[in-house]
């Protein structure tokens, strides 16, 4: 008696099989990579955001303790350098060095950078930084004191705050223009907008973001720095 053999199919892929399934992976991993990377930079604005509430928590608490707001500290000393973090020094008429440069994050007790890595560029209206002595509720500012600072919609456009008496920029994700701990700044932004950011004059700009401009600007509002004096007995 003849025995006939048959071929049983062979299991596993070809390679023509194999070479789909990778293809179909590597559609699926590039599809996921965006939305990751987005998240990402979702949670690291949130997180910054977070961190500039709490920071103008503490200079209302500076305020109310010095009777003043703290000078910008000077961005280009390297962190554990000696004055790194620290606020220029006060004077009469408002801050020895500058009204503008970093937050001084050693005088406030409050961490360095924002969660790129980058320092806050901090600007502060000298009259609402002269030196106090706080005796008899005296201020360095009064209740009729008025910022100099504005922040915009666009260079040059419509006013979205005014009479500012200071203003915090993280320089987001492409961090044009912001200092690292180091001392050196990083090269100029092509976008106007974020360039109005970081050419050392009292206007800035808080918008929408784009493609080109992810600054995160925030501001403290004059009623509430006086409220909080008032509330402390230092100002009438």
């Amino acid at each position: 008696m003849t025995t006939i053999r048959t071929s049983r199919p062979q299991n596993g892929f070809t390679l023509t099989e194999l070479a789909i399934v990778l293809v179909i992976v590597g559609l699926l991993i590039g599809g996921m990579l965006v939305p990751l990377s987005t998240q990402r930079d979702i949670q690291s604005a949130n997180e910054t955001n977070r961190q500039l509430a709490e920071t103008k928590e503490a200079l209302l608490g500076f305020a109310a303790v010095n009777c003043r707001l703290p000078c910008p500290a000077s961005p280009t000393i390297a962190t554990g350098a000696a004055n790194a973090g620290v606020e220029y020094a006060s004077n009469a008429t408002g801050c020895n060095t500058s009204a503008e440069g970093v937050l001084p994050w050693a005088t406030l007790g409050i961490p360095e950078t924002d969660s790129w890595g980058r320092r806050l560029t901090y600007r502060v209206t000298p009259d609402f930084a002269k030196t106090a002595t706080c005796a008899g509720g005296n201020a360095a500012f009064q209740l009729d004191t008025n910022g100099n600072i504005s922040v915009l919609a666009t260079s040059g456009g419509a006013s979205v705050a005014t009479q500012l008496p200071v203003v915090l920029i993280s320089h987001g994700r492409n961090g044009f223009g912001a200092y690292l701990p180091g001392g050196n700044q990083l090269g100029a932004s092509p976008d106007a907008d974020e360039q109005e950011n970081t050419d050392s004059d009292a206007s800035f700009v808080s918008k929408t973001h784009t493609p080109t401009f992810d600054d995160i600007v925030d501001w403290l509002s004059p009623n509430i720095l006086k409220n909080r004096m008032i509330s402390a007995a230092r100002l009438p």
